[in-house]
């Protein structure tokens, strides 16, 4: 009974905990600088044995983990998610939230790991369930001649900012598959070393609830553009001369 009582308690932590977005604090606590490490080996891993001890490669390795932490749960207060997973979807479903769908959360992560110009990693997106009312979304790193399934898939919905990661031929092949298509697209908006605000979104929602890329000209006058050009200059003033919040 006592035991069941600590599993209760342990869950019920969990979700109020992901209740909220992980703080400024969250990427370098103890827990999260292990994770941090683990994930840069297993990047590592995705590259040949005799790239594995290049400096440059393990530096690569280093920035990608490193930003994939801080990143989801950078996103994670932008969005001001309350609510991770299905749940979180609901309130955006429902008008509550404007961002924090999963393919939100891709769309960001690409966008933030693709400051940096990369000699030994590529990023790619993937999904699970592509077409069902299950579909998930999120991105994964690669080495740079690399190719699905041999990969590490990055997810910062499920948590609600906290990072899951999965190694890719660990998943469900007939359920999960490489995005090619929507990495090009992103790829346009979002090349190495661009200059885009953490705020910034490539798909908006228009009045009449249908996503449309930023600059298209019926998105101009919709209110989510207008809240995310107000984000942008609220970050202006809150992480100045950085582009991002983390």
């Amino acid at each position: 009974m006592a035991a069941c009582r600590k599993v209760l308690l342990f869950m019920l932590g969990l979700l109020v905990a992901g209740c909220y977005p992980p703080p400024a604090t969250y990427p370098t606590t103890k827990l999260v600088m292990s994770r941090r490490l683990k994930l840069c080996d297993h990047f590592l891993h995705l590259l040949p044995d005799w790239q594995r001890g290049e400096k440059a490669a393990q530096q690569e390795a280093a920035w990608l983990a490193d930003t994939a932490y801080k990143a989801a749960a950078g996103i994670s207060r932008v969005n001001n998610s309350h609510f991770p997973g299905w749940a979180g979807n609901w309130l955006i479903n429902m008008r509550v939230q404007d961002r924090g769908l999963c393919w939100h959360y891709q769309h960001d992560m690409y966008r933030e790991l693709r400051r940096r110009h990369l000699r030994y990693f590529r990023i790619g997106c993937c999904v699970r369930d592509k077409g069902s009312r299950s579909e998930h979304n999120c991105v994964y790193v690669a080495a740079a001649n690399g190719s699905w399934p041999r990969v590490w898939v990055l997810d910062a919905w499920m948590w609600n900012g906290r990072l899951k990661v999965n190694y890719g031929p660990e998943l469900d092949q007939k359920d999960w598959a490489d995005l090619p298509e929507v990495t090009q697209e992103l790829a346009i908006i979002y090349p190495e070393e661009h200059g885009w605000p953490v705020e910034h979104w490539y798909y908006v929602r228009k009045p009449n609830g249908k996503y449309t890329v930023f600059y298209a000209p019926e998105s101009m006058t919709a209110p989510q553009t207008l809240r995310m050009f107000d984000h942008i200059e609220r970050g202006r003033k809150t992480h100045p001369g950085k582009l991002t919040n983390y």
